[in-house]
């Protein structure tokens, strides 16, 4: 059980990360954004981890969100913003430094 734990505290650790990334390629809603972490993962992140974790990175400014009418429901749709981008290129910068390595060993 441990094991799990730890891979799922690490997905959800590397899930602001991962939105952030989905996001930038186009606007997404909350269940799309479930449904592409678990697609990408195999973990699923549901909606009490998903949903404040939006709501934070609105907060911080790095997304948008949009309500959509979609017939009866309305939907929101969160888009990155320039901030959201600057924060998402830091991170991708990180993977260009010696932890690069690290962890494409780790991943074989």
């Amino acid at each position: 059980m441990l094991p799990e734990k730890f891979t799922r505290s690490f997905v959800i650790d590397i899930s602001r990360s991962l939105v952030l990334w989905l996001i930038s390629r186009k606007p997404k809603s909350g269940y799309e954004i479930i449904s592409e972490v678990e697609k990408f993962t195999g973990h699923t992140l549901g909606p009490g981890v998903i949903y404040p974790l939006l709501s934070k990175l609105e907060r911080k400014g790095y997304l948008v969100g949009d309500w959509v009418e979609k017939g009866k429901r309305r939907i929101k749709y969160y888009s990155i913003t320039g901030e959201g981008k600057e924060i998402l290129n830091r991170i991708r910068s990180l993977f260009k430094m010696p932890i690069r390595e690290v962890i494409e060993e780790l991943l074989g």
